[in-house]
């Protein structure tokens, strides 16, 4: 992919921001539309169900998985440059961060991506979660919290000072990853019939994993021809939220793909709430709400940072390259969701009926 022609117009870390911001724009519309949501699968998957949420977000996974393999395959995206292949992972706080972010989500509603696609549309919620979700992240890679993340972190790490490709540990070839992204659309689509979802939500949820593979092959053509060092990068939402909340709190703040990302999830997904007629102001319902919320969003902040990435970032993103400790933090966010779930939702509904 040649852009060498557009850095006649703009700088390289504008471009990478506006590359971001189109990322951003295009991942906001479609899980907006399609009501993407790891939180609602997780939940809907734990209390023995195989419905709609399950499906969009087999069909987001396995269209992420698809297109990014693809491009690997065509020569678009080198899957060895990815910063978080690159640099090395945690199998420890995968476990620990996973399991946290899991739990996280169900308290707050709501993933990181979905409580910033809420907060377009007017929920009140999920701004206050979502500036939360951002505070303590940014305390967990830089402030208070950052000894203990590291500390965490550090208990047990990929060798050789980068992560683990899944493929290639397992000694498969590169086309596997298609293959596997094949089979899981495969699935979703039998799924997406049972539960008689309408072709523009599978667009929609399409649209969520073209918007990933987009971000990649973006970040990585940019990273060939740029002069100073590019992270080859795509959406995800710990880091990026930390960093575009310093954005706007520091003095001679640095554009790059992350601070556009944020940014433009938030204008994709305002715009698509309000061609579809979805914008509405909501608040809390109560005192406890609010104090689920914030403690879910705090839990999910600390959680991504040591996790390495957030329910899109590890979940989707690095899920898409196969990298080792990204599909371990998605492993422990489904567990961690499913036993919050069973532990407070479909226990408290249990004690209220009793009651």
């Amino acid at each position: 992919m040649d852009i060498l022609p557009l850095l006649d117009f703009v700088d390289e870390a504008v471009l990478a921001a506006l590359f971001g911001l189109l990322t951003g724009a295009i991942f906001g519309v479609a899980a907006q539309r399609s009501q993407f949501c790891l939180r609602a699968a997780t939940v809907e998957f734990a209390r023995g169900g195989l419905g709609p949420r399950v499906a969009v977000w087999l069909l987001a996974f396995s269209t992420a998985v698809i297109w990014v393999q693809g491009a690997y395959l065509l020569g678009l995206f080198r899957v060895e440059e990815a910063r978080m292949m690159a640099v090395a992972g945690s199998w420890s706080g995968a476990v620990i961060g996973g399991l946290m972010f899991g739990a996280g989500m169900v308290l707050a509603r709501g993933c990181s991506g979905r409580l910033l696609v809420l907060a377009a549309t007017g929920n009140l919620r999920a701004v206050v979660a979502g500036l939360i979700f951002a505070v303590v992240a940014q305390m967990s890679l830089h402030g208070w919290l950052a000894p203990l993340r590291a500390w965490l972190a550090g208990l047990w790490v990929t060798p050789g000072g980068a992560n683990v490709n899944l493929l290639h540990a397992l000694g498969l070839p590169d086309a596997a990853g298609l293959g596997l992204g094949l089979a899981v659309a495969a699935l979703a689509f039998v799924l997406v019939r049972r539960n008689g979802l309408g072709l523009r939500t599978m667009v929609f949820a399409s649209g969520v994993g073209f918007a990933v593979a987009m971000g990649w092959v973006l970040t990585f053509s940019l990273a060939q021809v740029a002069f100073e060092p590019m992270a080859v990068t795509s959406a995800t939402f710990s880091g990026p939220s930390a960093n575009t909340l310093m954005f706007f709190l520091t003095e001679n703040p640095m554009l790059d793909f992350d601070i556009g990302l944020v940014p433009g999830v938030f204008l994709g997904a305002l715009v698509a709430a309000w061609f579809g007629r979805e914008l509405k102001f909501q608040g809390f319902e109560g005192e406890g709400q609010m104090r689920r919320s914030m403690t879910g969003a705090a839990l999910m902040g600390f959680g991504a940072m040591l996790a390495g990435g957030c329910a899109i970032g590890a979940g989707v993103t690095g899920g898409s390259i196969f990298v080792g400790t990204a599909w371990l933090a998605l492993f422990c966010m489904w567990v961690g969701a499913g036993v919050t779930d069973l532990l407070v939702d479909q226990a408290g509904a249990g004690r209220r009926v009793l009651a």
